[in-house]
């Protein structure tokens, strides 16, 4: 009797667990993929030649954000993503070895993710998700900092900036080859293997092992594609020759037109010419240097085309499994398109690409070249931005972005959504979908950063309009290179030969392109602005680099 008494009186504590695994078991995957130095028009739903059916098939089934915010370079935004902070307070206050003397040793200026934030992978990992991550991680290098440590219960990445995409041929003259890890540790790069194809069988191959327990998951599938050394497979290599010999600013109007048909961009929207020596324009190259640069940006279009194939691989597998409909899939590049490369920077000279590539024509995008397209195609799918990678400017920072939710998106499948999202709203998004929350400033006993984001579930489910509203302020800094937002205005410094040095300032609205700055006219508004930035900078310690 005792026994059925006890029985009867853990009936409903029983019940209510059930229940609660019921609520658990049903709230959705998350699967986000990141392309590499991808630019803003580079997919076909975006107003682009390349073909990209999948990507388009995620279009026309969800939300396509055209006013999508990420950081101006690959590891500010890994960072903001993953821990919803500044990259500031993050660890990545700038690159890896880039630190000047008054930003070493400094909180926030690590080079890797910091223990001064925790990981949205392990807070969904805390409360239940089986988590997954793939491709590049470049966030730190050793085990401590890897994503084992950070909250993924498999993975497989590259931990430096790139490689070659068919080996561990390394991009930079500081490493004798790329790194790579397995679940924490240390391993080799399987022979045999394109880039893309093999983070995504990973990636299927994670999710097949967690089919059996009932789980949501959350995977980060990372590609470093198209990032440079530009390489494809064989039976991609030749897909768009011809397609460019009309040269960049063929392409540009192309594409401009493309988005103005696609309702993108309005017509009669202004572009800045690329700021490059006269020389170095189409009609002054020799027809062998057109012949050259050609064959850069087919063999770009080629990497972009073959990731889009394995992206649909993905997206069968989901289909198939029966995990489809419960997969929220978030699509995104971590930058603008990559105009600098190799043989302008330190770390990668052109004396030492030289001496151990072959950049021959015939072997262009084999596996053992090393190219990439320059700053003239980076503009054209920037267009009809500002600059690219490296810069606040919107060419750098606004990038591509697709959220498909099946049946979750209040009826706006297909459509284009203007509205003003940065990569710090993911994190936020993430944890509500879980049905949990970010611990604020204290995580078991460590002090931590909260997230600065904006969960995007109200607006992205319809109950809420707007997201950002005109008081919000959100600001970039990379190398003393500067920009804040606040609603429809952005003010921007930038030094060297790609700025005047000074605060600029723009109406997104009317000037997307950045091309007329208003500080002289609207003083009010710049110092408004430039107030913003101070207060950034002592919220997020900022160390500007000594001159």
């Amino acid at each position: 009797m005792k026994n059925i008494l006890r029985f009867i009186t853990i009936l409903p504590l029983m019940f209510a667990c059930a229940q609660e695994q019921k609520k658990q078991d049903e709230r959705p995957n998350i699967l986000l993929i990141m392309a590499d130095d991808m630019g803003y028009s580079d997919i076909a739903s975006f107003g682009s030649e390349i073909s990209t059916p999948n990507l388009d098939k995620l279009a026309s089934g969800g939300l396509k954000m055209s006013n999508f915010h990420a950081g101006p370079a690959c590891s500010i935004t890994r960072t903001m993503l993953l821990s919803g902070a500044d990259s500031h307070r993050s660890g990545m206050g700038t690159m890896y070895n880039d630190q000047v003397v008054n930003q070493l040793g400094q909180p926030g200026y690590e080079g890797y993710m910091n223990e001064d934030v925790v990981s949205v992978s392990t807070l969904l990992q805390d409360v239940g998700y089986n988590t997954y991550m793939t491709g590049k991680w470049h966030l730190g290098y050793n085990e401590e900092q890897s994503p084992k440590a950070r909250g993924f219960d498999q993975s497989f990445v590259l931990l430096q900036g790139g490689s070659g995409h068919f080996d561990d041929r390394t991009l930079m003259v500081d490493f004798e080859k790329s790194w790579f890890m397995d679940n924490g540790k240390r391993t080799d790069w399987p022979s045999g293997y394109f880039s893309s194809e093999f983070y995504t069988d990973k990636m299927i191959d994670y999710m097949k092992m967690g089919e059996a327990d009932d789980k949501p998951f959350f995977g980060y599938l990372a590609y470093t594609a198209p990032h440079w050394p530009l390489q494809a497979p064989a039976d991609y290599l030749d897909k768009y020759a011809g397609q460019y010999d009309d040269g960049y600013a063929a392409l540009t109007d192309a594409r401009l037109k493309s988005m103005q048909d696609l309702g993108m961009i309005k017509s009669g929207i202004k572009t800045l010419p690329p700021i490059y020596p006269e020389q170095d324009n189409w009609e002054n190259l020799s027809e062998e240097q057109k012949k050259i640069k050609s064959r850069e940006m087919e063999i770009y279009a080629s990497m972009v085309d073959n990731m889009d194939f394995h992206i649909g691989r993905v997206l069968d597998y989901l289909e198939k499994s029966g995990q489809r409909e419960n997969t929220i899939i978030i699509f995104m590049s971590d930058n603008g398109a990559a105009g600098a490369g190799p043989g302008q920077a330190r770390a990668f000279p052109k004396e030492w690409i030289e001496a151990n590539f072959d950049n021959s024509y015939d072997n262009m995008g084999k596996i053992n070249s090393y190219i990439y397209y320059g700053p003239h195609w980076a503009q054209a799918s920037s267009a009809p931005s500002r600059l690219f990678k490296g810069f606040p400017t919107q060419g750098g920072i606004k990038v591509p972005a697709i959220i498909n939710f099946p049946g979750k998106i209040g009826g706006r499948e297909d459509q284009f959504s203007n509205e003003f999202m940065t990569i710090l709203d993911l994190a936020p998004t993430f944890l509500e979908l879980a049905e949990t929350k970010h611990p604020g400033t204290n995580y078991n006993g460590r002090a931590i950063f909260p997230h600065i984001g904006t969960s995007a579930v109200s607006f992205l489910n319809g109950s809420l309009e707007q997201l950002h509203d005109e008081n919000d302020t959100v600001a970039w800094e990379l190398n003393s290179r500067a920009g804040v937002r606040k609603g429809d205005w952005k003010i921007v410094k930038i030094p060297g030969r790609f700025g005047t040095g000074e605060w600029e300032l723009f109406n997104m609205v009317d000037d997307p392109g950045e091309t007329n700055d208003l500080s002289a006219q609207n003083t009010v508004k710049l110092v408004e602005l430039i107030a913003a930035w101070d207060k950034y900078v002592i919220d997020n310690g900022v160390i500007m680099a000594a001159e």
